[in-house]
């Protein structure tokens, strides 16, 4: 273990033998920090926060700080848990949960630039690029492979699907579903985000099969419930049933087609 003598470890923080902690950085009493990660100059590990193998924490970045929320109290504070190989730029910011019991939870190998945040109770998936202060508020979900361009604002209790891409200075209100590209002052659905799909491997058929589902959801004039129930008929697939159930899991409505 390599520890900066500047760093502060309280009693009761638990630590690999393989982390590195580096200058002026604090990890309190009840954190855990686990194989091979790196805290960089300045960082702060808040306690109940829980990080797996590989991390790369950078300058300033804090963890597991007190959530945005009036109604905190230090009693009500729940976990942040972070995954494998995620890689935390210079002043990132990620809350601890506060009204779940699972609290803030972060998966393996996302990408969080400078200034990004995610407030409490959040759920994020795996490989998501998060570019310049995008912000999640409390208790948005994001799946996999989501791109959130810089200065993008989700709005909380919104679900981002997995493969989206939201762009640039964007303000989401409603959920964005899977496989989507969304834009503007508030966030609506270009199309389809192709680039990504390309990169993630999926097939011309499975392109073509999103698009035809997206064109009955939002082109055809059918009612949502009627043109979910063709398209699972007419468009079976893996996507299909991904695109249909989180429609239909949807708490705060889905933005709508530009």
């Amino acid at each position: 273990m390599r520890i900066h003598p500047t760093a502060i470890i309280e009693d009761g923080a638990r630590l690999h033998e393989s982390v590195t902690v580096g200058p002026y950085s604090i990890v309190e009493s009840g954190a855990v920090i686990g194989e091979g990660c790196r805290l960089d100059s300045c960082v702060r590990i808040y306690a109940n926060t829980r990080l797996g193998a590989e991390n790369r924490v950078c300058h300033g970045t804090t963890l597991g700080s007190e959530p945005q929320d009036l109604s905190f109290t230090p009693d009500k504070a729940r976990p942040l848990v972070i995954g494998d190989r995620n890689h935390f730029k210079e002043g990132v910011n990620i809350s601890c949960g506060i009204k779940s019991e699972d609290g803030t939870r972060i998966g393996d190998d996302n990408y969080w630039m400078a200034f990004s945040h995610a407030g409490h109770d959040c759920i994020v998936g795996d490989r998501n690029i998060f570019a310049n202060t995008a912000t999640l508020a409390g208790h948005v979900e994001v799946g996999d492979r989501v791109f959130l361009s810089g200065q993008v604002a989700v709005h909380q209790f919104c679900r981002i699907g997995s493969y989206a891409m939201v762009a640039g200075v964007t303000g989401v209100a409603q959920d964005v579903p899977p496989f989507a590209l969304a834009d503007g002052h508030r966030a609506r659905m270009l199309g389809l985000n192709v680039v990504g799909l390309r990169r993630n491997g999926f097939s011309q058929e499975q392109r073509k099969r999103i698009k035809e589902v997206y064109r009955l959801v939002f082109r055809s004039g059918l009612r949502l419930a009627e043109a979910l129930v063709r398209a699972e008929h007419e468009y079976p697939g893996p996507e299909t049933e991904q695109i249909v159930q989180f429609i239909q899991s949807s708490r705060r409505g889905l933005i709508s087609f530009a």
